[in-house]
C-alpha cells in the first residue's frame, strides 16, 4: 500500500501529500472491466457550457490550486445524482470477484473515532493522528474487523482507491467525472457561491451537508444528524438534483492533481470534502476545494460518483 508519510490536516487522505491527500507508490493493477448496468439511480443529464471555476476568496486554499477563478467550458454530460453506494459496489464485486486495493494489501486508514475504545493499538499518521492504519479494514469492513455493512447499504462506499473507482466505472460502462465536470455539477447552476446551495453554510440554521460539528477530533455534536457517513441521498439536492456534492465523502475525479506539484506526482484529484472536515483545520467542504490523493490510497472518507458523455 502507499507508504505513510506526513499528512496535512484537511480530513482527506491519511498519507503523504502536501494537503493531506493520500500519496505513495502505485499499487494498482488494471481491472478487466466490462460494460454492464451501473445501477447508479439514473444519471442526470447536464447541459454543459461555460462557467466560472475555482475559488480565490479568503476561504480558499491557494496551495491546493483552487485559483485563480477562470472561465471553463464543459460539453454536455451525465452524472450520478449520488455517490456510488455500498449496495451498488457490492453488485459489482459479486458479479466480477473484484478485490479492491485495500483488500489486496490487507489494510486501510480508519478514522480513530469510529474504532471501539478497546481496539488494539494501531499505527497512526504523525501529522494526522486521527487516521489509524487498520489491518482488515476495507469497503466490506469500514471500521475494521468486527464491523460490516449492516444499515449502510445506501451509504457511499468508502475505502476505495482511484483504481477501484475506475474498475467499477469500466464494468458499468461509465467513467469518473473530470474536475471541471464535477465542479460544474456541484455548483448546480449558481455562480461564485461557496456551496451547492449558495454562500451561507447553514442558511437559516439548517444543515445542508454532513461535516464535523463541535471540536475536532474529540467531540462531534452531530448537529447535522451524523457521526460518520450518511446515506448518499441524504440532505436536499442542489439545483441540478445532485445530493451531497460537498461533505460526507471525498469524491475521486479523473484528472491528475497537477497544479503546483511536480509533473511526476502520481496523485489524482478528489473533490467535495468529507464528514471529517471542520473549520478549525479544513474548509474543503466547498465546491471549489480540491486535494490530491495517490491513486492506490484508500481511507474511510473517500468514495466516488460516475459520469458519462451525453
Amino acid at each position: 500500500m502507499a507508504a505513510v508519510a506526513g499528512a496535512g490536516g484537511n480530513g482527506g487522505g491519511a498519507v503523504a501529500g502536501g494537503n493531506g491527500g493520500g500519496a505513495g507508490v502505485g499499487r494498482g493493477e488494471d481491472a478487466n472491466g466490462r460494460e454492464a448496468a451501473g445501477g447508479t439511480g439514473g444519471l442526470v443529464p447536464l447541459p454543459g457550457g461555460d462557467f466560472l471555476m475555482g475559488g480565490d476568496d479568503a476561504r480558499a486554499y491557494p496551495e491546493d490550486g483552487e485559483g485563480p477563478v477562470r472561465r471553463v467550458g464543459v460539453a454536455p454530460f451525465r452524472i450520478s445524482p449520488t455517490a456510488v453506494t455500498n449496495a451498488e459496489f457490492a453488485a459489482f464485486a459479486d458479479a466480477t470477484g473484484y478485490r479492491t486495493d485495500a483488500e489486496r494489501y490487507g489494510w486501510s486508514f480508519v478514522f480513530a473515532g469510529l474504532l471501539p475504545d478497546d481496539f488494539p493499538p494501531t499505527r497512526g499518521v504523525a501529522a494526522a493522528p486521527w487516521w489509524r492504519q487498520v489491518e482488515g479494514a476495507s469497503w466490506r469492513r469500514p471500521a475494521g474487523p468486527g464491523s460490516g455493512l449492516d444499515g449502510l447499504a445506501d451509504h457511499p462506499v468508502v475505502h476505495v482507491s482511484w483504481n477501484d473507482a475506475g474498475a467499477y466505472c469500466a464494468w458499468a460502462g461509465l467513467r469518473l467525472p473530470t474536475e471541471a465536470e464535477w465542479e460544474f455539477a456541484a455548483r448546480g447552476g449558481l455562480t461564485g457561491c461557496a456551496y451547492p446551495w449558495g454562500d451561507e453554510r447553514e442558511p437559516g440554521g439548517e444543515h445542508r451537508m454532513n461535516v464535523w460539528q463541535g471540536t475536532f477530533p474529540g467531540e462531534n455534536t452531530r448537529d447535522d444528524g451524523w457521526y460518520g457517513t450518511c446515506p448518499a441521498g441524504a440532505f436536499p439536492p442542489n439545483g441540478f438534483g445532485l445530493h451531497n456534492m460537498t461533505g460526507n465523502v471525498w469524491e475521486w475525479c479523473h484528472d491528475p492533481f497537477t497544479t503546483g506539484v511536480p509533473a511526476t506526482d502520481p496523485r489524482r484529484s478528489a473533490r467535495g470534502g468529507s464528514y471529517l472536515c471542520h473549520d478549525s483545520y479544513c474548509r474543503r467542504y466547498r465546491v471549489s476545494a480540491r486535494q490530491g490523493i495517490a491513486p492506490d490510497s484508500s481511507m474511510g472518507n473517500t468514495g466516488f460518483r460516475c459520469a458519462r458523455d451525453a
